[in-house]
């Protein structure tokens, strides 16, 4: 799983960071997470592809979707044919679709508009599903949380081989599918050769929000939590204010979730060129460098709970002149 940060500023954007979009891709699959000013142009920069298929919309604030008429237009002219399906929270479909209006003709390809309440399923897409949480802000609005479904368990080859004398073959497929199978006057029981399922992947993305529990349920044990950390804490009024988190807050999130990684975003433009105080006050709170602040176009590599590679974080592509 890999995941693109296209867009990391707050409210306002800066010389350095563009307003909320994050993609991620998945075996494949891209999906974006909402779309602020000039996510297109990023998306370029960054080299990640226009293949979307879905867009997941937190709320309708400017910065999280007026990035979002200019890139419709944009697969228009690519001469897109699929369809593209844009999730927003419920009670958002006219302004949504009043959005894409001023783009002019409708484009050569559909565009579907799915409203989405928190504790929905806004996508199924056999191995994953993208759930919907509620978070708290100060309009209609909804997290979302890629969640992969358990995997197989590990095959024991050696055991099934010496111990069994079971032959590599389509037996093997079958008990690795859960099925038991008939060898040498017995039968033999899939849990035998097959260890337990292994945990997929999760990933949550909260847009904007105050600390909430919603996103400590959705995040538990999640192997990355974006979370909004707009302001450090000597703003912690305003971010009550605004309904907004501070990254300490964040961090504390991540924590009570017992999630492995939190990545924090959303960032005052007050803090242009001096963000690394955010990411120390969240790491005084959650351990080390599992806290990080990216930039713009900063790259993650998710691995698997139980596999060998480790989480990494590179800057990836480049400005195309």
């Amino acid at each position: 799983m890999r995941v693109t940060f296209l867009g990391t500023s707050g409210a306002v954007p800066t010389t350095a960071r563009s307003t909320s979009a994050l993609l991620v891709e998945r075996e494949g699959d891209r999906l974006l997470f909402d779309c602020g000013e000039g996510t297109q142009r990023q998306m370029m920069r960054f080299a990640t592809g226009f293949d979307l298929g879905h867009v997941f919309l937190t709320h309708l604030h400017g910065d999280h979707v007026l990035g979002l008429p200019g890139l419709v237009q944009t697969l228009d002219f690519n001469d897109r044919e699929r369809p593209l399906a844009v999730h927003a929270p419920a009670g958002t479909r006219s302004r949504v679709e009043r959005l894409l209006a001023p783009t002019g003709n409708s484009p050569s390809y559909p565009v579907r508009v799915h409203q989405v309440e928190p504790g929905d399923v806004a996508l199924s897409a056999g191995e994953y599903e993208v759930r919907t949480f509620r978070v708290d802000h100060r309009t209609d609005a909804v997290g979302y949380a890629l969640v992969e479904a358990d995997r197989k368990g590990r095959f024991d080859r050696q055991k099934a081989e010496e111990e069994l004398g079971i032959e590599p073959g389509p037996k093997y497929s079958k008990l690795h599918r859960g099925e038991p199978v008939e060898h040498e006057g017995r039968t033999v029981e899939p849990e035998e050769v097959v260890g337990p399922p292994r945990p997929g992947r999760r990933l949550v993305y909260t847009g904007d929000t105050r600390p909430a529990e919603g996103t400590v349920r959705a995040a538990e044990d999640a192997d990355l939590l974006v979370h909004d950390a707009t302001f450090a804490e000597d703003r912690a009024d305003r971010a009550r204010e605004t309904a907004h988190a501070t990254a300490r807050e964040a961090a504390e999130v991540a924590n009570r979730a017992g999630a492995r990684r939190l990545a924090l975003t959303h960032v005052s433009s007050r803090y242009a060129g001096r963000s690394d105080r955010l990411e120390a006050e969240a790491r005084e709170v959650f351990e080390g460098e599992r806290a990080f602040l990216p930039d713009d176009g900063v790259q993650a590599e998710v691995p698997y709970p139980d596999a060998d590679r480790a989480f990494t974080l590179e800057r990836v592509g480049r400005e195309r002149r």
